[in-house]
């Protein structure tokens, strides 16, 4: 790890930094032309503190990257994957995942606290495919090659939340939720443009702490060999379009941070089964909990007890956390809505990486591991 060479401090138990967190993890939705101004005037941290403190925290570890999100269900086909994988296979196929499949994103190895549905598929990624290519071609692909004996694709079919501000996120009651349902969001992959490719490649690489300061966007423009005003107008075009997710600064939130500090110590995926037809219902009563970073609509199947709304929650303590399921579990039985099944994967081992989208690179990718791309698209 590079070592912390500036003297503003990096933890998160930080007030200064704390306060720049609690916007910066999360709350800087869709293309902001300046992400620093934005934060400052949020947060009431002076703009050049704020730049000290993001490199600080950068450099020292407690971030471990900054970057613009893209909305990466509206770019390319993509799919939360369980995988049953015999015991002795099981961290070679985690390592394999994380570092030689760049089209795998979260890579978790995930157990319930009794045997139940499920229970035997211990490992979890998303994986995205660039448009035109195959999710299940690509899953039997890392089959082969990882000892997988089955794999459940469960692609989102609409989202309710997405965002992951653990700092701000610290201290909640057990039922605190907004007064207003969860938004839905359709998931619906875009037509993109050559000139698209080329700023959303600028826009969305990692920041490296030199490179935080109070103008990011110039110098990206610049490996474009756009004008400025033009790169941001495409910028803000793809944002309307709904491709451009958040400006985020991602904490280090698995493991030990420097300090002896840690964001969480637990990660728990919440499955509910509702009756067909009351998914997005549900999915909006379930997302309004403040708790939840991440709420959707997915398919379980009968590997899963036929659960149709999922949804993951970070904690400090593994029975505050159970806490919170059960105040969202009787929130929707006040709402009438019944629940035929529910269980909850706690995750272990974790490793996250952002996915790559983009056409050009699945393609070099392909051919790099002996597949021919023409035979990995949809038939």
């Amino acid at each position: 790890m590079k070592m912390n060479t500036t003297a503003a401090p990096y933890e998160i138990s930080d007030p200064i930094n704390a306060k720049i967190l609690a916007v910066s993890e999360d709350r800087l939705e869709g293309f902001q032309r300046d992400p620093i101004g934005e934060i400052s005037g949020r947060s009431g941290v002076a703009a050049e503190t704020v730049i000290e403190r993001l490199r600080s925290m950068l450099e020292g570890g407690t971030i471990r990257r900054i970057r613009q999100t893209l909305l990466a269900t509206n770019l390319a086909p993509g799919s939360l994957v369980a995988w049953q994988v015999p015991a002795e296979k099981l961290d070679a196929a985690f390592d394999y995942m994380f570092q030689k499949d760049p089209f795998s994103g979260h890579v978790v190895l995930r157990s319930t606290d009794t045997a139940t549905a499920g229970s035997n598929y211990k490992l979890w990624t998303t994986l995205k495919v660039p448009q035109g290519f195959s999710l299940r071609k690509h899953c039997e692909f890392l089959s082969r090659e990882t000892g997988a004996e089955h794999f459940r694709l469960m692609p989102a079919k609409r989202l309710f939340t997405l965002g992951v501000g653990h700092i701000r996120r610290r201290g909640l009651e057990p039922g605190a939720k907004s007064d207003m349902k969860a938004d839905v969001t359709d998931v619906a992959v875009a037509e993109l443009s050559e000139l698209d490719w080329v700023v959303l490649t600028a826009l969305k690489r990692e920041f490296t702490a030199e490179e935080i300061g109070p103008d990011l966007w110039r110098a990206r423009a610049g490996e474009t060999e756009l004008p400025l005003e033009r790169f941001l107008e495409v910028a803000a075009d793809l944002d309307r379009r709904k491709i451009i997710g958040r400006f985020s600064t991602f904490l280090e939130h698995v493991k030990t941070l420097k300090d002896g500090d840690r964001v969480t110590r637990f990660n728990a995926l919440f499955h509910w089964a509702v009756p067909e037809g009351r998914e997005i219902e549900t999915g909006r009563e379930v997302g309004r909990h403040y708790i939840m970073t991440h709420a959707y609509w997915r398919e379980g199947g009968p590997e899963f007890h036929n659960v149709n709304v999922m949804g993951v929650a970070h904690g400090m303590e593994k029975p505050v956390l159970l806490a919170h399921k059960a105040a969202i579990d009787q929130h929707l039985w006040s709402c009438g809505i019944p629940v035929s099944y529910t269980n909850v994967f706690w995750g272990g081992r974790s490793e996250i990486k952002p996915s790559e989208v983009a056409p050009a690179a699945y393609i070099a990718w392909c051919r790099s591991v002996g597949l021919k791309p023409e035979e990995m698209k949809e038939s």
